[in-house]
């Protein structure tokens, strides 16, 4: 019998149905939540290191969080979407393995599960101002995490349940390479989650080989073997994720979100930043202050 628990769940930011023109047209996009979209007129591109993916009616897409990715509509795109972080019980993605963008074929129950999250969830899109200034995340993210407090425990549940039914969609075999993935030993898993609740905190690659009774070569020989990263750099893509989400989702300064994921200043903040995202911590946030709006 199979006892594995599920160790992920999701929180819904947005969900909508919306029309979507050419200003629909960004680059280098790296958000820390999923996007999953259903496409049913028009058409657009999703791309990204692996490739590019044409956005057709009849099919579901799937970003997983911290995915790079360029978004791009021609002409006219509609779709149905919803965007929702992860937490999982170890700080390990669901899609730690398969970091690109992904494409099934839309079924009839797919249709369904998005028209009833927004039947449940309504108030539940983005905001559409044409103004760029107005469209402060930080207060959307509050706003929204409050209407999932607000959420009778029915709504949770059927929430929950219905991006779990979408998630699984993208969970076959031939597309999710979980398959892949080989069991890591506890001295690695137990560093990674160290970590992650010790991003704001000095890390060195000594002290977790220590907790780890480990030789400090061969404990960044084996982390190395199984997360395909060597420690310093794992550490270092954690802090950018937390700084992306920082950015995103509150008011906070460079120099207070620096020292938030252990950066000694804010200038090798900066530097680290744009080298794992390609942009400066502000042309993130401006970005991300514009890629939402419908045209």
């Amino acid at each position: 019998m199979n006892k594995r628990l599920i160790r992920h769940s999701f929180r819904l930011l947005n969900v909508d149905y919306v029309k979507l023109g050419n200003k629909w047209n960004f680059r280098n996009v790296i958000s820390p939540y999923y996007r999953l979209y259903y496409i049913d007129e028009g058409e657009g591109v999703i791309s990204g290191p692996n490739g590019s993916l044409s956005l057709i009616p009849g099919n579901l897409y799937l970003i997983p969080s911290f995915t790079l990715c360029n978004l791009y509509c021609e002409h006219f795109l509609s779709q149905y979407f919803v965007q929702f972080f992860e937490d999982s019980a170890d700080g390990i993605s669901l899609f730690s393995n398969c970091m690109e963008s992904l494409q099934i074929e839309a079924n009839t129950n797919d249709i369904a599960n998005f028209k009833r999250l927004i039947a449940i969830n309504p108030g539940r899109g983005i905001n559409r101002s044409n103004d760029p200034m107005v469209y402060e995340k930080d207060i959307y993210y509050k706003e929204y995490t409050e209407l999932n407090n607000l959420q009778s425990i029915a709504v949770q549940y059927e929430t929950q349940g219905i991006i779990f039914q979408l998630i699984s969609r993208f969970l076959k075999p031939e597309i999710f390479h979980k398959d892949k993935i080989i069991a890591k030993p506890s001295a690695v898993m137990d560093a990674i989650g160290y970590i992650q609740i010790n991003l704001r905190t000095p890390l060195k690659v000594s002290h977790l080989a220590d907790r780890a009774n480990l030789n400090t070569d061969y404990f960044s020989r084996l982390f190395h073997r199984y997360t395909g990263q060597s420690p310093v750099n794992y550490i270092l893509q954690k802090r950018i994720e937390r700084a992306q989400y920082l950015i995103i989702t509150s008011k906070k300064q460079q120099d207070e979100i620096a020292e938030l994921t252990g950066f000694e200043n804010v200038h090798y903040f900066s530097r680290v930043f744009k080298k794992l995202t390609g942009l400066t911590p502000g042309a993130y946030k401006t970005q991300n202050k514009t890629l939402n709006f419908i045209d």
